[in-house]
């Protein structure tokens, strides 16, 4: 019910997103579809200024989904068919394409931010969110109730509060609920600062590379030169954060740039005759996660869950990927408290593991250039072999032997990797390739029921072990089963076969006694494809180490 006086607006809805960015336009859309009551709560009125142009090809499908794949397709910004680098070991620019890597989307696209925000925002309102935007969140109650207070302001001078089940914070860099609860746990691998601006008559990278976001390392750090379809191009110096404090203090923001652009080579020479048209601005200390990410009526999302280096243009396919999941999460949890419980820790370690995955590869690629010497790179050279983070193991089982996403296999054949990482990763890669021939030879055109292998015992790693747990289905969270190894502690999705077929490797039943259990739970299926799908697991469950051996 909405109240009216001189002093203040009520209202109440079921939940409340603060901020209008990509993060909290695709939880509000998804959540709208489910036929909640959503209302977005954005300070500023749009189209707005942001930066974060540049896209990843994993955008792309939530794009699809979303329904404004067509609009941003016709919206005239430039497709990024990869990333052009003066970076690694050697001296001069190289290029990489999103294609040899991802068939399926083999390009994204450099977009202008307030277009491209406009866009989503204005999609939400027609899947029937409220949206009002110049509505300034300033603080968060959370009541004994389990519901809570968002209280705003409203154009400088009315004052309003919405009562809700559920606050989505979308705030973005501003973080309000991390701020409010003090959940902030700065990176301090990540202490850099960036100055952006926008440039106009500068010269593209030569075909086929004009649409590429282009990156070079410098002595003080390292330049981002993206392109746009509005003829100007988006251009941030990246440096040693207490550096460039200092430095901006003494020449000012706009010398500090342009001082920047002309220690560069090849930036410089395609911006000799670009003139500088915005004003240019400072983002500082930006590296952070916010712990925890949800609780039993909040959830953080985008850059207000966590935020890490820009290098890979990760900032947006990030706030997708929240959106989407915290979406999923805030539907069960109002279905289902329980399963809605077990999700919201879920929602957390998948964020945090993709969070994790940029993270390493951040430091990896910092660690390993070669292409400049001076203080900024060695310091992050030796910081760079650090290893006091578990996701230090994940990222190293995630890139040896397997496809990669694209920039990492950009920094494992261009950088200079550390003699232990190298080591390390060549380690995991042998292992899995021995294994791989090893089950190849045993299993590969063989039956369960050739004598061969009929009494063979799988032994399991120790820690091996399936759970029931939330895993992610059709827009909300289900009850599922999940694989723990000690390499991958957080679990795994397995299907109901996977399930059955580790159950009774714990047991170490033999493949006979396997195969006649299995066959009586699975009756349904052709006993080939039975046969073949066992197999295959068995193969790849061997591959990865969590068989590991047979008696």
């Amino acid at each position: 019910m909405l109240t009216n006086n001189s002093e203040s607006y009520r209202t109440s809805t079921q939940i409340v997103v603060v901020g209008g960015g990509p993060a909290g336009t695709t939880v509000a859309t998804m959540l709208a579809r489910k036929g909640l009551s959503v209302i977005l709560l954005e300070r500023a009125n749009f189209p707005r200024d942001h930066v974060g142009e540049s896209l990843l090809p994993a955008s792309m499908p939530v794009l699809k989904e979303l329904g404004v794949i067509t609009e941003v397709e016709q919206s005239g910004f430039l497709p990024k068919y990869g990333a052009t680098m003066l970076w690694g070991s050697q001296p001069d620019p190289w290029s990489w394409y999103f294609s040899e890597t991802n068939h399926q989307y083999p390009h994204a696209f450099q977009v202008w931010r307030p277009t491209f925000d406009k866009i989503l925002l204005e999609n939400s309102r027609k899947n029937g969110v409220d949206v009002r935007e110049s509505h300034q969140v300033t603080s968060v109650d959370f009541l004994d109730t389990g519901s809570v207070t968002v209280n705003y302001i409203h154009q400088a001078d009315k004052k309003g509060s919405i009562d809700a089940d559920f606050i989505v914070d979308a705030s973005g860099s501003n973080c309000l609920l991390a701020r409010q609860l003090d959940l902030r746990e700065w990176d301090q691998f990540f202490q850099n600062l960036a100055v952006y601006g926008y440039f106009k008559g500068g010269a593209s990278l030569p075909d086929p590379d004009q649409t590429n976001i282009f990156i070079e390392s410098t002595t003080n750090g390292w330049i981002w030169n993206i392109p746009l379809h509005t003829g100007v191009a988006s251009v941030g110096a990246v440096v040693d954060s207490t550096y460039g404090q200092t430095q901006i203090s003494q020449i000012g923001i706009k010398d500090f740039l342009l001082q920047n652009i002309n220690q560069s080579k090849y930036t410089a020479n395609m911006l000799k005759d670009a003139e500088l048209v915005s004003k240019p601005l400072v983002l500082k200390d930006w590296s952070y996660t916010n712990n925890p990410m949800a609780g039993d009526n909040y959830i953080l999302v985008g850059d207000a869950a966590c935020f890490i280096d820009p290098l890979f243009s990760s900032g947006v396919h990030l706030a997708f990927m929240s959106g989407m999941l915290a979406a999923a999460h805030i539907t069960t949890a109002i279905k289902d408290k329980d399963l809605g419980k077990e999700s919201e820790q879920v929602y957390a370690n998948l964020y945090s593991q993709e969070y994790q995955h940029f993270r390493e590869l951040a430091k990896l690629f910092y660690s390993s250039n070669r292409t400049v010497d001076s203080y900024f790179w060695e310091a992050r050279r030796l910081l760079g072999v650090d290893t006091s983070y578990d996701s230090r193991k994940s990222f190293i089982h995630a890139v040896a032997g397997q496809a990669p996403r694209g920039y990492e296999r950009a920094v494992m054949e261009r950088g200079q990797l550390s003699e232990e990482l190298l080591k390390e990763i060549n380690e995991v890669s042998e292992i899995r390739s021995s294994r791989k021939s090893q089950a190849d030879s045993l299993l590969s055109g063989m039956k369960i029921s050739s004598p061969s292998i009929t009494q063979l015992t799988p032994i399991l790693i120790d820690g091996t072990k399936i759970e029931v747990k939330a895993v992610l289905g059709d827009g909300e969270f289900q009850w599922g089963y999940v694989l723990i190894t000690p390499d991958r502690p957080e679990g795994t999705e397995c299907s109901r076969l996977v399930s059955e077929l580790v159950s009774l490797m714990l047991t170490k039943s033999s493949l006979d006694n396997i195969w006649n259990n299995i066959q009586t739970k699975f009756e349904n299926i052709d006993s080939k494809r039975l046969e073949r799908d066992i197999l295959n697991t068995i193969s790849i469950l061997y591959t990865d180490g969590t068989i590991t051996k047979f008696i």
